[in-house]
């Protein structure tokens, strides 16, 4: 059984929970991901994937969302980057296969 961090009394019981989290955000990861799949299928331009607007909007949002939490702010906009970088990544190369087909 996997327990919550204040539950946990022990190093094993804590790398038991944060092993069960990690595959948890790898599942929500692989979601994100399927809407960079969409939005590879439906922007008309490869030069639409990027928008920088929009990732600072979005890294807003999870810092705000962070802070609300009690989360630090800055070290989530620094993670959300990473993450809006890699999307952005992924999301080229899957509009590029959808272009030459392979």
């Amino acid at each position: 059984m996997i327990l919550s961090g204040p539950e946990c009394a022990t190093m094993a019981e804590v790398r038991a929970g944060v092993d069960q989290v990690d595959r948890e955000l790898i599942a929500l990861l692989r979601r994100r991901f399927d809407y960079m799949d969409a939005a590879a299928r439906i922007k008309p331009a490869r030069g639409h994937v990027r928008d920088e607007d929009r990732k600072a909007q979005v890294i807003a949002n999870a810092a705000d969302h962070a802070a609300a939490t009690g989360l630090p702010a800055e070290a989530i906009a620094q993670l959300w980057d990473a993450l809006v970088e890699a999307s952005i990544a992924y999301e080229l190369k899957a509009f590029d296969r959808r272009v030459t087909g392979s």
